[in-house]
């Protein structure tokens, strides 16, 4: 069997068709069941058998979308930055870049899916992956992803004045502090939402890694 390519988000605007729908729905599932799994009993004490199961699907079929079963909770891992991605595209060019992107950060971080089971998904990934050098790899190309997804939305918020590397920066900077923030809450049992939330700690995180940056001036 051919090994399929590192799961990677689908990005970019349009209407997806039936069956991409029942893809990302399929793997959704099993993102879940591997997820629900490693917190129950950990990436070394759960197989890609037993995450097939419990999301109901063939073990071909986890193959067919997944190389191993670090790679099966990409999808949990992506939605968030996805999210906040599309909240960061619905601002208006001309809009203030910091005010935009504190607005986009909040809003993603607090609305009704990451509190009712994103932020706790990835909490308990983040911990499982703390021994886990592959979960941990998961995590670091799905924040490769979403940083790389934010350069042209930033270029088109920017307008023609900024530089690529101001972009890229900002583009670095944004996802570092989203990803810092996720792994420094993730330590604790801090709730979800409130002080030193996953939001409360990005918008400061954010402010502290952009200060001074000219593209914000």
């Amino acid at each position: 069997m051919r090994s399929p390519r590192p799961y990677s988000p689908q990005a970019g605007p349009g209407v997806q068709s039936l069956t991409e729908r029942r893809k990302a729905a399929t793997q959704l599932d099993i993102a879940r069941a591997a997820c629900e799994l490693f917190a129950a009993h950990g990436p070394d004490g759960t197989t890609a058998e037993d995450i097939a199961h419990r999301a109901g699907v063939a073990l071909r079929t986890f193959y067919r979308y997944f190389r191993n079963k670090q790679e099966a909770v990409a999808p949990l891992l992506a939605g968030g930055g996805a999210e906040w991605r599309n909240r960061l595209a619905e601002e208006s060019p001309g809009t203030p870049l910091a005010e935009a992107l504190e607005r986009a950060v909040t809003r993603s971080l607090t609305g009704p899916v990451a509190l009712s089971e994103g932020l706790n998904w990835t909490r308990s990934l983040l911990r499982a992956a703390e021994g886990d050098p592959a979960l941990r790899a998961v995590w670091y190309r799905v924040n490769q992803d979403s940083e790389e997804g934010l350069v042209p939305i930033l270029t088109h918020l920017a307008g023609p004045a900024a530089s690529p590397l101001q972009i890229r920066l900002l583009a670095a900077a944004a996802t570092d502090a989203i990803r810092v923030s996720l792994e420094v809450w993730s330590t604790t049992d801090t709730p979800p939402s409130g002080p030193d939330s996953p939001a409360d700690l990005a918008v400061r995180s954010l402010r502290e890694l952009t200060r001074g940056m000219a593209i914000l001036a």
